[in-house]
């Protein structure tokens, strides 16, 4: 265990009446900043996602009371204004309000939604960012975002479809770009997104991977190729949550493979 010295910098007060929009990291309570741990030891109403770990929330104050709101794909799930009225209705009381998501709030995690509803019904807010699963789980694969031989940029896309079917990204477009793609939440639209990328130029022996339930406990990497993301989803189970990675990147992690310590 660790102590802060004096010099560290004071926590915000937590006042009444105000909502804290947080990210909680890919799971793992190690991975959680200072600062929305901090939130968790003051907040009174946490309204929380599905995928935030429950080592996570066992960190709460024992007086706050937890509202559940998960979003997951094919599930009947809270709509966002529902959301949006929790958390403007919680303030309304004088609560400390946590709004507890998974990742990044402002990475594929409506934090702007609900950051205009505050706004718009005149409600103090603050941001609490986190670290986005995209770029931990790649990270704790051995697998880098970037590299100077590889690829100048990346790119995060939302592998799920939007609330009206429609898909979230023209899909043969990021193929032409011809830069490593991390896609959050993929399985369902999957064999759409492979076919396309492949349409837009992506080769069909591109390095690709599953991470699945990084920095937790079952944490597991499948290595494959793009050709082959659909096949071997099925062939080894995979579940959300998961991240996939195409793109050179992927196939850089068996240099590191032997000397890299798992996770945690």
């Amino acid at each position: 265990m660790f102590s802060l010295p004096n010099t560290f910098p004071e926590f915000p007060e937590f006042p009444r009446g105000e909502v804290w929009l947080a990210g909680a990291g890919p799971g793992d309570p190690r991975l959680l900043t200072l600062l929305a741990l901090h939130a968790l030891s003051q907040a009174e109403v946490i309204v929380h996602d599905a995928l935030v770990d429950k080592r996570v929330l066992a960190l709460a104050s024992s007086r706050a009371s937890l509202i559940p709101v998960g979003k997951r794909g094919g599930q009947p799930s809270p709509r966002q204004r529902d959301i949006n009225a929790i958390l403007v209705e919680q303030a309304s009381l004088g609560h400390r309000v946590l709004r507890l998501k998974g990742g990044d709030p402002f990475v594929f995690g409506r934090g702007w939604d609900e950051a205009i509803a505050l706004a718009d019904a005149g409600v103090y807010f603050r941001i609490i960012p986190g670290l986005t699963s995209g770029l931990t789980a790649t990270a704790l694969a051995g697998i880098p975002a970037t590299t100077r031989e590889t690829n100048p940029a990346v790119v995060l896309a939302a592998g799920h479809r939007a609330e009206d079917g429609s898909s979230r990204a023209d899909w043969e477009a990021l193929g032409r770009l011809g830069q490593p793609i991390l896609l959050y939440m993929p399985l369902l639209q999957l064999p759409d997104v492979a076919i396309a990328l492949q349409r837009g130029g992506l080769a069909a022996d591109t390095p690709a991977a599953f991470i699945q339930s990084a920095s937790k406990p079952d944490a597991r990497v499948v290595e494959t190729t793009l050709a082959r993301l659909v096949e071997d989803a099925t062939l080894n189970g995979v579940a959300s949550p998961t991240i996939v990675v195409i793109g050179t990147i992927a196939g850089l992690r068996s240099r590191l493979r032997t000397y890299l310590v798992d996770w945690p």
